[in-house]
């Protein structure tokens, strides 16, 4: 049994060999150069649409007590983000430290914005982890239960302020409604998949392996069998996570409270960049279902960090509500913040890793 085990364990870690293997040299170069090509358009057309006198005027009259306050809500969705890691991860080893699991968060911010789809994240927290002494699937079943609790906290957390502020959106996304419509569907359809999943695999085999083999059958997909085999995996995962859900309920309102407070933090940085210019007609609740349909927009943006895709909707989301001539500078501040902060900062935090790795080898 345990031999069996160990040579599971083993396959599994070759997979994520695999996966993390596309972050290498050269793609994460293609990366960073399209990162800063992205910035670099995005400073140019806000010069030349507002003007470097206009640009600085904003600043100079800007109130820097609210853009402390991004600050501030930033480091409250990253301590978030780490505790939704750490608990689950202490459960199964006494001895991991709050520093690791925040270094582990950290690294994990990098990867999921310096890759399409936010596709290199887990795999090279599992890999970091395994570095650690922690086996990889245990990584991988940790981050599986924190997935499942980080969305319904996000879908529920949303919806509650969306039912108190309904009023106000439905006037705000008139232009829009089909997308936000489109957008609460597809996140409760995911959330029912979750659950589906992790307590009846056979409902969900019996829609996706006929969808797998035609797709096989018409080359859309190669080794189609191989994807049925990981996708019984994964789902037999889900159903290990929501058995210790069930098993472990005091973690898991631990896991989701934190996962409400790191939504609130996550959509308050809009809020304070909004105040920050000098914006003040709405209020807080009113901020947060636009930033959430525009954070589910920028999922399917197949760009690192949802590049241009990201900045388009802000514009398109929030122009009329924003102060004119105020809209370019807070997409820029608002995008320091999500974006090229959580990049330097994991990078600082890959630095150390990179250390031990080729001291261990």
């Amino acid at each position: 049994m345990e031999d069996n085990l160990e040579r599971e364990n083993n396959d599994i870690e070759i997979e994520i060999e695999k996966e993390t293997k596309p972050v290498n040299k050269k793609l994460t170069i293609f990366n960073f150069l399209l990162i800063i090509l992205i910035f670099v358009g995005l400073f140019t057309y806000m010069i030349k649409v507002d003007g470097i006198d206009n640009i600085l005027k904003i600043l100079h009259t800007a109130d820097y007590k609210w853009v402390l306050g991004g600050v501030i809500c930033l480091i409250i969705y990253w301590i978030c983000e780490t505790l939704t890691l750490h608990i689950p991860l202490k459960r199964l080893y006494k001895d991991q430290k709050i520093t690791s699991s925040l270094r582990v968060s950290m690294i994990g911010q990098l990867f999921n914005n310096i890759t399409p789809f936010a596709s290199g994240g887990q795999a090279v927290q599992a890999y970091v982890l395994n570095k650690e002494n922690r086996r990889i699937s245990d990584s991988l079943s940790v981050m599986a239960l924190k997935f499942i609790i980080t969305q319904i906290a996000l879908v529920v957390s949303t919806l509650f302020v969306v039912v108190l502020e309904y009023k106000f959106f439905m006037e705000l996304m008139q232009d829009y409604i089909w997308v936000a419509i489109l957008g609460f569907v597809i996140n409760i359809i995911a959330i029912i998949v979750v659950i589906l999943a992790g307590v009846k695999k056979r409902a969900i085999t019996i829609i996706t392996n006929p969808i797998i083999t035609l797709l096989g059958k018409i080359r859309i997909i190669k080794n189609p069998e191989k994807i049925k085999n990981k996708l019984d995996a994964s789902i037999e995962n889900f159903e290990m996570q929501f058995k210790v859900m069930k098993s472990e309920k005091k973690m898991t309102l631990k896991m989701f409270i934190t996962a409400v407070i790191q939504s609130f933090a996550y959509y308050s940085i809009t809020y304070m960049v909004y105040r920050a210019f000098g914006n003040s007609e709405i209020g807080f609740l009113q901020i947060i279902p636009v930033q959430a349909l525009l954070l589910l927009i920028m999922t399917f943006i197949p760009t690192p960090g949802s590049g241009l895709g990201a900045e388009g909707g802000f514009y398109l989301l929030f122009n009329s509500i924003f102060k004119e001539g105020t809209i370019n500078i807070s997409i820029l501040f608002w995008r320091i913040y999500t974006f090229y902060l959580p990049i330097i900062i994991g990078s600082l935090f890959l630095l150390p890793v990179k250390k031990k790795i080729k001291n261990k080898k």
